[in-house]
């Protein structure tokens, strides 16, 4: 291992004192109708004036634009150039190339985006305290004693519940409540989004409600056992005294000098701390302004849901809210063996919602007006006018009130948030990724903000002024930044995202924390302050890491890699409402269903047809047979040649047969490589430009055929086994990967009896008519995989009962379909 790291070192080395020409996108890729920009860097001063884009399978340029140079030096590059292909709306895989520099693949499809959502509550599921889905196990079952309340201090109180805050297990209520409410905003805007895999204890399955729900509920009443009574509020559990080292929830061992017991701070609106460190408070209304919006919300939310539950959020609201005003202030996080804090120090922006949530649960014309005249209080979020905060000093980061307002006919408030995002612009318009935003810590939280007050903007007032920032904030959050890296841990799709996050789990677990945004890049200046940062391996991103700012997949760097509960959940509304903006675009109405590696594995689930699949590579001697059947009983069905078939001429005159029947023919790849392992799935076998050579040869061979690479757009896998590796590449080169779909059966038909796993022809067919009786779909939209050429050693060829199965499922109202429909 040292060799190895030795190695990479020097490697490195290398590649930090060379040239350095690259191209960053997203990742991700771009919905068809968006704007487009991926930007260049060199650390040479060079000229450029085009670029191009090519369709990654044929090489083919499809677009030609000029290069917008911008400021390199913030980013100690020599130059740096934006390269804008919006016009570029066609489906499909693609590159870009400066002179001879060549971005990687990337796609241009409605559903870059899909599940995107869903994905980050991964995190959330795995920061829960209480029962841990993630540990499938508790933790912190004996949360609390109290601490800090005039007459209760010292008793015990049931507060388990709720989210870890970060990679440690502090729980405050101003990040939390934040949490529960940005959920509950994604989820009010685009309920339809959400789908349904998981519990209400978050373990998998389905319980006919979506996966936010659950959490949003989970975060609800932890929040009600924060606020057990009137005026009764508790603002955090435990304290910095948590910091003693990586350890997982289920065996927290840090200690408070209360046994088995963690502190429960009061909220008293005054400066707090139990030891000589003390945080400046100065009244309630920021933590009891977040309970009344996240109150009144979750009440309108679950009244169709849970009239109940519903209930008992209403009746806490208002009790709340006259808390808030008793004593006007801040409310910041408390400290005890050092003089950290979350350092918050506005609260208008709380009670400016607070009364938006209550007008909308109530129809009260006053809350509207005193949700005006807060409003007027903070115009716009300290942190986009300064320019620069102090850790959480203006929070949250958006002020979603005046969304509110403005949707209620105050013109103001729209203009607030346009003077808000001017502040942006002005600052980000010569930065090469357009960002103006200050890289404190938890800068990923600020951009997520600010994406969504842009997108936000645009709905109530119609203006477009601010789109190409918020498109390159979006996708400098999947990839296209100096680092080419996204900032979502383990996000499927992608070619680099955070994998070694400061966490327990990634150190005692060896894995990242699906679904979590980390803090982000910070100030070069901030960072060399740091004390106790010690990274853990050679820097990969040490080239891009000499500008103003810097950034570390390392568990060493809690700066930039730690991954936070609220700024997660703050990428809910702008995950949902991208994908909502991606089904909009859908071009094809066909419902694919996907699996786990986003595969076609079923064609609209809800209509009675099935789509017969054919693959070969070296063996079709049951191919005569097949289309003879297909023509008999006038069916179109789908075929997938490899390069090895193709190249027989011996089959030349029955693939020539095939293609003139009008049966779809497309790839199975050019020489039926083994991808990626039969016993560890997620060993990839082959590098990405040999998996890229094998398919263009594929395709190659295709073409002498007169097949043209968008006349097969669906390729089937060799030997039908692929990973998340393979179906990135796929995707990114512009083809949808298709499979059989699971459970069928049909693709056993290459077994022999020497084999454990054989299974003869009626066996497969009773399977078949069993899955076609049993299940509520029945075969509706299955994709039926059938072998025309097996081996010699299989006597019982199943493509024999093919003619038996086409008029036994035709006779049950099912209609035969090929992929060119």
């Amino acid at each position: 291992m040292k060799r190895i790291l030795a190695v990479l070192l020097l490697c490195l080395t290398f590649i930090s004192s060379r040239a350095v020409d690259l191209i960053r996108i997203n990742q991700l890729g771009y919905l068809p109708k968006s704007i487009k920009v991926a930007v260049f860097l060199s650390s040479e001063e060079i000229s450029e004036t085009g670029f191009t884009v090519h369709e990654a399978l044929t090489d083919k340029v499809v677009y030609v634009g000029k290069t917008q140079p911008s400021n390199a030096q913030n980013w100690g590059m020599g130059s740096a150039y934006r390269l804008n292909f919006s016009e570029l709306e066609l489906d499909g895989g693609y590159y870009i190339k400066v002179g001879n520099t060549r971005s990687p693949n990337f796609r241009i499809n409605s559903d870059v985006y899909e599940g995107t959502a869903d994905f980050i509550l991964n995190y959330l599921r795995q920061q829960r305290c209480g029962y841990n889905p993630y540990l499938k196990d508790s933790c912190h079952l004996h949360d609390g004693i109290i601490v800090d309340h005039p007459t209760k201090s010292g008793e015990i109180i049931n507060v388990t519940g709720g989210w870890h805050d970060a990679s440690d297990y502090l729980q405050y209520s101003t990040t939390s409540v934040n949490t529960v409410f940005q959920m509950m905003f994604a989820y009010h805007n685009h309920p339809e989004i959400y789908g349904d895999a998981y519990k209400a204890n978050g373990e998998k399955g389905s319980n006919g409600t979506p996966d936010i729900l659950d959490e949003i509920r989970w975060g609800l009443e932890w929040m009600l056992k924060m606020n057990p009574a009137p005026n009764e509020m508790y603002n955090q559990i435990a304290d910095d005294r948590d910091h003693v080292g990586f350890r997982l929830p289920n065996k927290d061992t840090a200690d408070y000098g209360l046994g088995k017991y963690r502190p429960v701070y009061f909220v008293t609106g005054q400066p707090q701390g139990l030891a000589e460190f003390k945080n400046q408070s100065t009244g309630v209304s920021s933590i009891a302004g977040k309970f009344a919006s996240g109150f009144a919300l979750g009440a309108q939310l679950f009244e169709a849901i849970d009239a109940d539950f519903s209930a008992q959020l209403k009746e806490k609201v208002l009790d709340v809210w006259n808390f808030a005003l008793s004593d006007t202030g801040f409310c910041q996080t408390a400290c005890n063996v050092s003089p950290y804090f979350y350092e918050e120090r506005n609260y208008e922006d709380d009670l400016e919602l607070g009364a938006t949530q209550l007008y909308e649960l109530t129809g009260e014309r006053h809350f509207l007006d005193e949700a005006i005249y807060w409003g007027k209080k903070e115009e716009v979020s300290p942190w986009m006018r300064n320019g620069t905060a102090r850790h959480y000093e203006s929070y949250p980061f958006i002020n979603l009130g005046h969304y509110f307002l403005a949707k209620n006919e105050n013109p103001n408030f729209v203009d607030n948030y346009k003077t808000g995002l001017n502040f942006l612009f002005e600052r980000g318009k010569n930065d090469p990724f357009f960002n103006g935003l200050p890289f404190i810590w938890c800068s990923n939280n600020l951009v997520a903000a600010a994406i969504t007050q842009a997108n936000l903007y645009e709905k109530i007032s119609g203006n477009t002024e601010f789109a190409e920032m918020e498109a390159a904030l979006r996708d400098w959050l999947f990839g296209c930044n100096p680092w080419g890296t996204t900032m979502i841990c383990g996000l499927p799709g992608v070619e680099d995202s955070p994998m070694y996050p400061h966490s327990s789990i990634t150190v005692l677990n060896n894995e990242t924390t699906y679904g979590g945004l980390i803090d982000g890049p910070v100030y070069n200046s901030i960072y060399t302050g740091l004390i106790g940062i010690s990274l853990t391996q050679p820097d990969k991103y040490a080239a891009f890491n000499k500008g103003k700012a810097v950034y570390h997949d390392d568990i060493g760097d809690y700066s930039t890699n730690e991954p936070t509960m609220d700024g997660t959940a703050s990428l809910s509304y702008l995950l949902a409402d991208i994908e909502n903006k991606g089904r909009e675009q859908k071009v094809n109405s066909s419902n694919f269903e996907k699996d786990k590696f986003g595969t076609i594995i079923r064609i609209q689930p809800e209509a009675k047809n099935i789509y017969l699949c054919f693959t070969a590579d070296s063996m079709f001697e049951g191919g005569d047979h097949v289309l003879k059947t297909l023509k008999k009983n006038k069916i179109k069905a789908s075929f997938f040649f490899t390069g090895n078939f193709l190249r027989l001429s011996a089959e030349k005159e029955r693939i020539e047969k095939t293609i003139r029947a009008g049966h779809y023919v497309g790839a199975h790849s050019d020489k039926h490589l083994l991808y990626c392992s039969w016993n560890k799935r997620d060993s990839t076998l082959v590098s990405q430009n040999e998996f890229e050579v094998d398919i263009k040869n594929n395709f190659s061979e295709l073409e002498k055929f007169g097949i043209k690479s968008n006349d097969a757009v669906f390729f089937m896998p060799p030997y039908e086994w692929y990973n998340q590796d393979i179906a990135d590449w796929s995707k990114n080169m512009g083809l949808n990967l298709i499979n059989f779909t699971p459970g069928t059966g049909t693709n056993a038909d290459y077994t022999t009896p020497d084999m454990s796993n054989y299974k003869s022809s009626e066996e497969l067919w009773n399977h078949l008519k069993h899955i076609e009786e049993s299940n509520k779909n029945g075969l509706n939209g299955v994709i039926l995989l059938i072998h025309p050429g097996t081996s010699e050693k299989r006597t019982d060829k199943f493509y024999l009962k093919l003619d038996e199965i086409i008029s036994y499922l035709s006779a049950k109202g099912y209609e035969f379909k090929s992929l060119k429909e």
